[in-house]
């Protein structure tokens, strides 16, 4: 078990050595390519592991838990590593036409699969302490990759990305430390026990406070994500795609497993705060987007917003809600890396990403609009798409608690999400050009259309293959926010002790949310 749960962050660390020493060749970029592709079986192997056996953990060192090392990979953590390889696999054959000479010898390769070798640490990590240390690989490789050209306006969003960063990483330290004071424990599974037994349970609650704000840094949510439009526009495509895709799901998979596993002793305080968060990160996003007129800076402020969806389901703490949340995961990494691809095809062919410089897209590449409707409307939740079945759930979930405010305003971001994408359609793709320009795919080369394109057509193709059959993968979701709302088998394959005294998830009672019966997810389907 311990190589099927360390080879995918060995396989990444492995191709970051190798590309780092061929960067000035092109052998480098290939062997990019080759490492996520490597990585995507390694992550299948796991998933198939995961599926058949349960919860699986190995103790790095052979040191037994809770005092050494722990991997561990439940649902979640297995789909997100497996979305974390697709994600990669897509933006490294993406990174073929996307990425200049210049950038590959500067390293290029060898931060991005660095990057990815920190998410899936991220996501596999078993201790508090180590989940502290993929966020640092994690900073160092992505600010890499922020500034890697060195322009004015790469080295000022730079500086805003890394400074809020740090400020992150100093109060989630802090928050470790003190919980490593207060338990005399950092592994996850052994913390979900020991912070039953902490004398000061106030304190206790300050800690989750600290850590909430941490982790909603690295999420980006309100008030906490203003360095992410300053600076999601500023680097090449493939490095926004990837970043839009992984980096921001990272603080929300923390937050789930953390408000999940860890810090449930007062779930309605933590857990209203986690509401209102929520319902301010969706608007504040969504209007952010709505004033925007250049298609990254758009696209960059519907992370924000999209992220007040997930963390929604997590602040609602119902069966149905966690359900969403995983789903809307899921759906959001695959549809928001997709978008930032077909952004970077569109300043290539057309000139620019500012909405009033270009037009003709769907005159001239009619393709490359099918491509951009795709993930447009499954953001938008058109139905059957998978945005639609992600939102359906979490609304659902929101009524079933009378949470009828909340699920007002995220209908309300939805239709505005529409908006966006609209006026993203009617100016880029609809209207003409206003240099007269023909915007043709054809005048790039046959390799770059083929590197450009291919990446972008799977991804719409899963999108349309998770909306168009989506039981299976609800009935995924399901099971996985099963094993959150009881970590029963997460403790055991970690301690190998059963859970003498599990603490039952309870939904948030406050005055926009009620604890009912929650619909099966199963009544999805119907």
């Amino acid at each position: 078990m311990s190589w099927v749960l360390a080879s995918p962050i060995i396989i990444p660390f492995a191709t970051a050595v190798l590309a780092f020493l061929f960067r000035a060749g092109p052998e480098g970029r290939w062997l990019s390519v080759i490492g996520s592709a490597a990585l995507l079986i390694a992550s299948i192997v796991l998933m198939v592991e995961v599926l058949d056996q349960g919860v699986i953990a190995a103790q790095m060192g052979e040191w037994a838990a809770p005092f050494g090392i722990t991997l561990v990979a439940d649902l979640l953590s297995a789909v997100m590593v497996v979305i974390t390889g697709i994600t990669g696999l897509a933006v490294a054959i993406y990174a073929l036409a996307d990425i200049d000479e210049k950038k590959e010898s500067l390293g290029y390769h060898a931060l991005f699969q660095v990057l990815l070798a920190g998410v899936c640490g991220a996501f596999l990590t078993g201790d508090i302490f180590n989940l502290y240390v993929w966020f640092e690989v994690m900073l160092i490789a992505s600010f890499g990759l922020l500034i890697l050209g060195g322009s004015k306006v790469q080295l000022d969003g730079g500086i805003k990305y890394v400074t809020l960063n740090l400020i992150s990483t100093i109060l989630f330290l802090s928050g470790v430390g003190l919980l490593y004071g207060m338990t005399g424990t950092l592994n996850m599974a052994d913390l979900h026990g020991a912070v039953q037994e902490v004398d000061n349970p106030g304190l206790l609650v300050v800690v989750a406070v600290m850590f909430m704000i941490a982790f909603g840094v690295k999420a980006a949510v309100f008030p906490l994500f203003f360095w992410l439009p300053a600076s999601y526009h500023t680097p090449a495509f493939a490095v926004s795609a990837i970043f839009a895709g992984l980096l921001t799901k990272v603080g929300v998979y923390a937050l789930i497993r953390t408000f999940t596993l860890i810090f449930t002793t007062d779930v309605p305080y933590t857990h209203t705060i986690l509401l209102w968060v929520a319902g301010f990160t969706m608007v504040t996003g969504v209007l952010g987007a709505a004033a925007m007129n250049d298609f990254r800076r758009i696209l960059s402020f519907h992370i924000v917003s999209q992220i007040g969806y997930m963390i929604l389901g997590l602040a609602l703490f119902t069966p149905l809600a966690i359900v969403g949340a995983v789903f809307y995961l899921v759906h959001h990494i695959i549809v928001k890396a997709n978008l930032f691809l077909v952004a970077g095809v569109a300043e290539r062919i057309a000139g620019s990403t500012d909405l009033d410089r270009i037009g003709g897209l769907y005159r001239y590449a009619p393709f490359l609009g099918l491509l951009f409707l795709i993930p447009a409307f499954s953001l938008a939740g058109f139905p059957p798409l998978s945005g639609f079945w992600a939102k359906y759930v979490l609304i659902k979930a929101s009524l079933d608690a009378e949470g009828y405010l909340i699920a007002g305003v995220a209908l309300a971001v939805g239709l505005l999400t529409i908006y966006s994408m609209t006026k993203i359609w009617g100016n880029a793709f609809w209207k003409p050009h206003p240099d007269g320009v023909e915007p043709r795919l054809s005048r790039l080369s046959g390799k770059d259309r083929a590197a450009f394109l291919s990446p972008i057509a799977a991804l719409a193709i899963l999108t349309c293959i998770i909306g168009f059959f989506p039981e299976p993968f609800v009935q995924f979701a399901e099971r996985s926010a099963a094993q959150l709302l009881d970590p029963s088998d997460y403790i055991t394959a970690v301690l190998g002790e059963p859970l003498i005294t599990p603490v039952a998830a309870e939904p948030v009672a406050v005055e926009m949310i009620a604890s009912e019966t929650v619909t099966p997810a199963e009544e999805v389907q119907q």
